[in-house]
């Protein structure tokens, strides 16, 4: 019998690590003596690659690298704990897994990162594993890390029909875009950090609206 797998973002779908990212991006501003972006500025850069987002936001391209080092200094120092584990995201994790669902986090945030983070809150004993970029975002995108999740989980890309149901949970665009190279749906979740209408425009199967009801359509999409 096949077995189901769902693989799930991190950053605005598991947990809210909005505080501890907009307050390290707003240090590396600080330390280039460029202005701050504003609030809803900041809050775009959770989720897609720290090295995208930079030069989207003022930073000239010659001086990405250097932001880069000021925004993992201010992260690596404490900014990547300010944060925590949505209402209700661990009893929806435990619900899939006695329903026989395979879980993994595939996340942009460098992996070095991820798994303390995912060890911290308690999330690496809910799911089969974590997966992130390398420490070189730039050189990795969300289908990279997806790619490296399946084939560390035994699956095929894109997606086999025999391998079982694949489904990617995200709260971005990159998350239904690097899905997609595979040959994944992805289920978008709106308490998030996309923009308005982000996920329905990139292409997602579906959306939902409440922590509490995420079980019951991951499990609804994959029968």
């Amino acid at each position: 019998m096949t077995t189901p797998l769902v693989l799930l973002d991190l950053d605005g779908t598991l947990m809210d690590s909005a505080p501890g990212i907009t307050a390290s991006v707003a240090h590396a501003y600080r330390t280039l003596g460029l202005p701050v972006p504003d609030a809803a500025a900041l809050r775009s850069f959770v989720g897609p690659p720290i090295p995208d987002s930079f030069p989207v936001h003022g930073v000239p391209r010659e001086r990405v690298g250097e932001a880069i080092v000021a925004y993992r200094a201010a992260y690596s120092a404490g900014g990547m704990f300010d944060n925590s584990v949505f209402d209700g995201v661990a009893a929806a994790l435990r619900e899939l897994r006695a329903a026989g669902v395979m879980l993994a986090v595939a996340t942009s945030k460098p992996e070095v990162y991820a798994r303390p983070i995912c060890d911290r809150f308690g999330l690496t004993e809910l799911v089969d594993g974590v997966f992130g970029a390398p420490l070189d975002e730039a050189t990795s995108t969300k289908a990279d890390v997806i790619a490296k999740a399946l084939a560390t989980l035994g699956r095929h890309s894109p997606a086999a029909p025999e391998d079982g149901p694949v489904l990617m949970v995200g709260d971005r665009e990159h998350d239904v875009h690097g899905s997609a190279a595979h040959g994944i749906d992805c289920l978008g979740v709106t308490w998030g950090y996309a923009a308005p209408g982000e996920l329905e425009a990139a292409g997602a199967v579906g959306q939902v609206h409440d922590v509490a009801a995420l079980a019951r359509e991951i499990l609804a999409r994959l029968r």
